[in-house]
């Protein structure tokens, strides 16, 4: 094997994926997973810093957790939704929440889909594609 196979090439599935979560260990575990798929991710910590990145970065997706420092998930979906650049990205909730009051209030807040933690791979790979 050559240095030149080793190359990362990122082909027609790929998408550019933005993850936000308060937790360090969690926000970088689930991006690593997306870069061995083949994503192009980026991460952010609050929710002030995931509006910023994602105006450069432009995402397909969006995972995002709702217990944010600052800004809940909840307002970073709504704001998201009424930019341009983000308004048809696929944004994912990846949080603790599972009632159905909470799933109601992602929906209302404009997020595609609901997933509890702990995040079963193949499902988020099944909503990724």
């Amino acid at each position: 094997m050559t240095d030149q196979d080793t190359v990362y090439r990122r082909d027609e599935k790929s998408k550019r994926i933005l993850v936000v979560d308060d937790n360090t260990d969690a926000v970088e575990s689930l991006a690593l997973l997306l870069e061995l798929e083949g994503h192009d991710v980026r991460t952010a910590l609050d929710g002030p810093a995931a509006l910023e990145l994602a105006s450069d970065f432009r995402p397909e997706a969006v995972l995002l957790d709702i217990g944010l420092p600052g800004m809940d998930g909840y307002e970073v979906a709504r704001r998201l939704r009424d930019r341009p650049e983000t308004r048809e990205a696929l944004i994912i909730a990846i949080t603790g929440y599972g009632q159905l009051e909470d799933r109601a209030l992602t929906k209302a807040a404009g997020f595609n889909h609901h997933l509890v933690k702990p995040v079963d791979p193949e499902e988020l790979g099944a909503l990724l594609t």
